[in-house]
This record gives structure tokens, sequence and C-alpha cells, in this order.
């Protein structure tokens, strides 16, 4: 879907007043790292623009979008209120990029499913670098930001 023409970067808080307490998770891919960084920049900001206390926000770094999964399962057992998987897969010529897309978005479905921390799928599945880059504060806004958004609304569902 394209978001272009819509913000999802807005969030009424009076209907989230604790936020300061809540305690978020963010899982970062090291893979495409100029992605991945802007994307948790996004999310960090709105986070702590919306009122999440800086020192709640928890960041773990894991060697690329695969090891999501992983990296999820292991921090959502620090009490946290909500996990954001950030991640960057671009298109190769191989079928390396459907295995690993396909891997991430049903392991972080299988979490979401056992679990009972909300686990948000911000991983960038794009064809070429440009669109990665449009979606990470470019053209497109920055869907770590989108994705603060989303972990905010599912958190008030525990």
């Amino acid at each position: 879907m394209n978001s272009k023409e819509q913000d999802f970067t807005k969030v009424d808080i009076k209907n989230y007043p604790n936020l300061v307490n809540y305690k978020i998770g963010l899982v970062v891919s090291e893979w495409n790292i100029d992605i991945t960084t802007n994307l948790l920049k996004g999310a960090e900001d709105k986070l702590i623009e919306l009122g999440v206390n800086k020192k709640n926000i928890i960041i773990s770094w894991v060697p690329g979008s695969f090891e999501l999964v992983y990296g999820s399962k292991e921090i959502s057992k620090k009490n946290l209120d909500v996990v954001i998987a950030i991640g960057c897969v671009i298109k190769g010529e191989t079928d390396h990029y459907d295995f690993i897309c396909s891997s991430v978005s049903n392991g972080l479905m299988q979490l979401n499913i056992s679990g009972s921390t909300p686990i948000i799928f911000c991983v960038l599945t794009d064809l070429k670098k440009s669109q990665s880059i449009a979606r990470s504060g470019g053209e497109y806004g920055n869907k770590g930001a989108e994705a603060a958004i989303a972990a905010i609304k599912m958190a008030s569902f525990k």
C-alpha cells in the first residue's frame, strides 16, 4: 500500500496516558545498517516525542533480518510492553530475498500468536535500495515512526 498521501505518524496521546511508563524493545538488524539506523531513529524519536521515557527504550542489535525473530523472542522476556523488529531486505539476483522475507514475517507472526508481548513488523522488503531510502526518512516518510505508533497502540491491549 502506498502511504505517501496518508500520515500514519499522528496519534492522540490523550488515549495513552501512561506512555512514560511503557517499556519498549527495539531489535535492529545490522544488515543494510544505513537504512535500519534511519528506521531506528524514526521509531525512537517518535516514541520519545509521544512521552515514552528514553531509559525505557531498550535497543538490541542482531546481524541480519533473519535473526530478528530470535532477537525479538529473547528481548520480549524482559517484561516489555511491546517489541519493534527493525530490518531491511533488498532484492538481489537470487531467491535469498524470498526465503528471508518469508521466514522473518512467518517467524514474527508466530511470536505474536504464541507470545504475550506484541511484536511489531518494521522490516522493509524492497526491490531497490532507493525504495528503502524513500521509506526510511525519504519521500515516503519513515516506517520506523509508523511502527512506533503501531507499538503504542498494540501495547495498550495488554
